[in-house]
């Protein structure tokens, strides 16, 4: 078992099929495992009605499926949980600073089945960030960015996370500099946790993982 503490940043590494994205799903009620607990501030997430996990827990997937919405309409859809008479103007102001803040304000007319991976996923994430969680999942949310773009996206995580818990799965060991703890899966079970620092000074399995991504 593990636990985020708000403004900080968590991220699962692992091969592939150890139950990485597996375990974010569970987080977002995509799944419910038949044993243990998902608890926010003591609640059990898993007792409660998708409605109010998706108040909850803002969640990024691998993957954007293409739809004939427009990016505005898509970062829209992210105020949903909490509407109910209809989008208010702080639902409005709120969704323009996500798009200016990660500079896609000059798509909002555009719609999804026209946008490349990179800009899908920065749609995804300006949805997800902007959504007023206290819990954000994000499961390999840059893959589809080049370096530079990732990079930056990541220097800027900070700001957008806030007070936010943050737990992400990224196959890019560089971006894990950016993180307050690092947890790596191996069987479906926590084998190390720590900082980055931590966990190169124990020499396991995360270290070796990271020297053989500095090689390429």
């Amino acid at each position: 078992s593990f636990d985020i503490e708000p403004g900080k940043f968590l991220a699962i590494l692992g091969n592939n099929g150890v139950g990485k994205s597996t375990l974010l799903k569970c987080f977002n009620h995509i799944l419910k495992p038949d044993s243990s607990e998902v608890l926010l501030d003591g609640e059990n997430l898993l007792k409660e009605s998708p409605r109010e996990v998706a108040k909850k827990v803002a969640f990024v997937s691998q993957s954007v499926p293409s739809t004939q919405m427009t990016v505005h309409d898509v970062v829209m859809l992210g105020r949903r949980p909490y509407m109910k008479w209809g989008f208010t103007e702080e639902d409005h102001n709120i969704v323009h600073d996500a798009m200016h803040r990660l500079d896609v304000e000059d798509m909002r007319g555009r719609f999804l089945n026209q946008l490349s991976g990179g800009e899908k996923q920065k749609l995804a994430l300006a949805r997800a960030l902007y959504k007023n969680a206290p819990v954000v999942v994000l499961d390999e949310p840059t893959s589809a960015l080049d370096a530079i773009a990732e990079q930056k996206l990541y220097e800027s995580f900070d700001k957008m996370i806030g007070a936010k818990s943050a737990v992400y799965i990224s196959h890019r060991l560089a971006s894990t500099r950016f993180c307050d703890r690092i947890a790596m899966f191996e069987g479906g079970a926590i084998i190390e946790l720590g900082t980055h620092d931590e966990l190169m000074e124990k020499d396991g399995a995360y270290a070796h993982m990271f020297e053989v991504q500095a090689q390429y």
